[in-house]
């Protein structure tokens, strides 16, 4: 494994912020899009293999499957947007405005949306055969998943939302760090293994994120799930939104840049005297 030390690869971080505000709109949509779709995909996997060996830890653990490849491909998440973006324009990269950076987060979603909807879609298809059966045991158990991740929280009020958004700030705070994972090693075995660690734990904890929600609770709906798409907005998607932005560009993308590329100065220390009076080196 190649490592690359922080300073190098935080300057890949906003690097690739700017980059990402100078892609067409296209190619946004196409790589958003897939990131959503695989991700799902990932999700349905994982919660497939948890219903059928009983043992959900096995299921947080392949869980990274999606995420490394999506990632590998080059494709984008919002999550990841959420913490790279803004560090181009602390960075004071020319043409990176606030406006373009709303603009980028607006299009990724977008994308990242339509691509979770489709495989809710197709998967929901599968599970039910066209609509003509119950969905099984893994559907039920997407359903009953949807009902407790926005019921259950409307239960509390505003404790309950407090509760999704701190989630998704501990979520995002993995997330990206797996996304600056991808950026520590220059072979692809360091960059799933370093990948792959924060996104396990964030799955097996139950944090909040997004994408998956995107796909998750959409696919609960239709699979029978009594709760509304009022329900999964308020009392999920948005909070959830909110704290994984927060979460990703302060514990990490803003910890990183500070301390790795806006360092303070180093502080001095006062030498030391000997018995007779000649400076000591500490």
């Amino acid at each position: 494994m190649s490592y690359i030390v922080p300073s190098e690869f935080v300057t890949k971080m906003v690097d690739a912020g700017e980059s990402k505000i100078y892609m067409s709109t296209r190619d946004t949509l196409i790589r958003a899009f897939m990131a959503g779709a695989i991700l799902a995909l990932a999700a349905a996997f994982a919660i497939t293999v948890a219903v059928q060996t009983g043992v959900f830890l096995i299921g947080a653990i392949l869980f990274p499957i999606g995420f490394c490849m999506l990632y590998l491909m080059g494709f984008d998440l919002l999550t990841g947007v959420f913490m790279l973006t803004p560090l181009a324009l602390l960075d004071k990269r020319p043409g990176v405005t606030p406006a373009a950076i709303l603009r980028n987060w607006g299009w990724v979603f977008l994308g990242n949306l339509g691509g979770a909807l489709t495989v809710a879609f197709m998967m929901a298809f599968i599970f039910t055969y066209g609509f003509n059966t119950d969905p099984g045991a893994v559907g039920a158990k997407i359903a009953s998943v949807g009902e407790a991740r926005t019921l259950g929280y409307a239960e509390y009020g505003a404790a309950g939302w407090a509760t999704i958004f701190i989630r998704g700030m501990l979520c995002n705070w993995m997330v990206s760090m797996g996304v600056v994972g991808a950026m520590i090693s220059t072979n692809v075995s360091g960059k799933v293994l370093a990948m792959w660690m924060p996104i396990m734990l964030f799955f097996f904890m139950g944090f909040e994120h997004s994408i998956v929600n995107m796909f998750l609770f959409p696919s609960a709906i239709i699979m029978g799930g009594e709760f509304s798409v009022m329900d999964y907005l308020w009392w999920n998607e948005i909070p959830t939104v909110l704290g994984n932005l927060v979460g990703g560009l302060a514990f990490t993308g803003l910890t990183l840049y500070t301390t790795h590329v806006r360092t303070a100065p180093k502080r001095k220390i006062a030498p030391t005297y000997n018995d007779a009076g000649l400076a000591r080196s500490n």
